[in-house]
């Protein structure tokens, strides 16, 4: 059989599992998604170009994959922090750099994607 759809259905209870726990304990994950609903409000009401779209469902996407793998590597650096004491910390703070720089990015795109919509939009 080429799927074992018990299997495949537990997999999505997992993966919906993690992104429950990940809004009901990460403030960072949530402000991602109301930041990630604000823009695909943007592109609902604005309709910008088929590419421009994909980009940017392409980096919502980016920026909260990593916020998640961020919470998951935080949690195991929680679990060996009394071992590992400094490099503990040094892990979750680059961790948490490399999701201002994706949100940062993911930041600058959105404003130059939209930059000319809401131009239009003062001027009328």
């Amino acid at each position: 059989m080429p799927f074992d759809f018990p299997k495949l259905y537990h997999s999505f209870r997992y993966a919906l599992a993690g992104l429950r726990y990940a809004w009901r304990h990460e403030q960072n994950f949530r402000v991602h998604v109301m930041a990630a609903l604000v823009v695909v409000i943007l592109i609902l009401v604005l309709q910008p170009a088929l590419r421009d779209t994909l980009l940017l469902i392409l980096i919502i996407a980016f920026v909260l994959t990593l916020e998640l793998v961020n919470t998951a590597l935080e949690k195991v650096t929680d679990l060996l922090q009394p071992r590992i004491h400094h490099y503990a910390e040094v892990m979750k703070d680059l961790l948490a750099a490399a999701v201002l720089v994706s949100s940062l990015a993911a930041l600058i795109i959105g404003l130059v994607i939209f930059w000319p919509y809401f131009i239009r939009f003062i001027r009328l």
